[in-house]
């Protein structure tokens, strides 16, 4: 996972994953993002719809390094948590300063947020 920037704030608990994607599918994103940029201490990215030029075959979202942006391909897959929490990760590896070949790694990200919503709904979350 992102082992600079998780390791030096600590693990968000599963309260604060499950209220960033409850957050999301509430269709409040950029609530959501600006969240996880106060808890990670980044910059808050920009939200958009749109595509980047060559990057829209079969993709439903992208990050933006130059704009800072993350831009969904259509607007509802703005409130779908999977695709926001995986570009925010790209976000995230901007900050860092390794933001290639972490497609695997963001998707982690994103899984492990959505788990951890899953465990709070059924009363089952390690806090």
């Amino acid at each position: 996972m992102l082992r600079t920037t998780e390791a030096s704030q600590g693990q968000p608990d599963d309260r604060f994953k499950a209220t960033i994607v409850a957050t999301i599918l509430d269709s409040k994103t950029e609530k959501a993002i600006e969240m996880l940029s106060e808890h990670y201490h980044v910059d808050q990215p920009k939200l958009g719809v749109g595509v980047v030029t060559g990057r829209s075959k079969g993709v439903l979202a992208v990050y933006s390094a130059n704009r800072k942006e993350i831009l969904a391909v259509r607007q509802e897959f703005l409130y779908d948590p999977f695709v926001m929490l995986h570009e925010f990760y790209h976000h995230l590896r901007q900050f860092a300063g390794h933001h290639r070949g972490t497609e695997k790694n963001a998707d982690k990200f994103a899984l492990d947020y959505i788990a951890a919503y899953k465990r709070v709904a059924s009363g089952s979350s390690k806090t």
